[in-house]
């Protein structure tokens, strides 16, 4: 009987561990490349609004991070850096700058999305149609599936 539940355990523990490597890694095995540094480049100068995401806001973790710059135009969200990877980031507009999800989560109504990140090393995401960046303040990137705040940069 010991054996049994000793066996149970260890075969338990590994299919956990085995899971939680597959969640981690699925998305960077997966990830598409990021766009070319010189239209990424070209985005951020034609840019009206930049603003730096940081490792050190109050969400942000060792697996949970974002850095580097983000630049806000009419049409384009762009973003030259670095994200930690994961699955099923979004990227958000809110009204008010938000650094934690117990801060977005009750703001995420009224956010507004703005597409999906597909690569980590950088990204350039176009604004939907009727959206006015104008109305908002904050660029925030957001793990829809474990409901996890990445990072949120200020840009006006």
């Amino acid at each position: 009987m010991k054996k049994i539940i000793l066996l149970l355990f260890s075969h338990g523990a590994v299919l956990g561990i085995g899971f939680a490597l597959g969640v981690f890694f699925l998305p960077i095995l997966t990830a598409e490349s990021a766009p070319d540094a010189a239209v990424l480049e070209q985005e951020v100068q034609q840019a009206e609004y930049s603003a730096q995401l940081t490792r050190d806001l109050r969400g942000s973790d060792a697996l949970h991070w974002g850095e580097g710059t983000i630049s806000v135009s009419p049409e384009r969200i762009a973003h030259q850096g670095e994200l930690a990877p994961g699955p099923d980031y979004m990227v958000y507009l809110t009204k008010d700058f938000v650094e934690h999800e117990d801060e977005f989560e009750p703001v995420k109504q009224d956010a507004v999305r703005i597409g999906a990140v597909k690569s980590f090393d950088g990204f350039l995401l176009d604004v939907p149609d009727g959206v006015d960046v104008e109305g908002y303040t904050t660029v925030v990137v957001w793990c829809e599936t474990f409901g996890e705040f990445i990072t949120a940069a200020k840009y006006r």
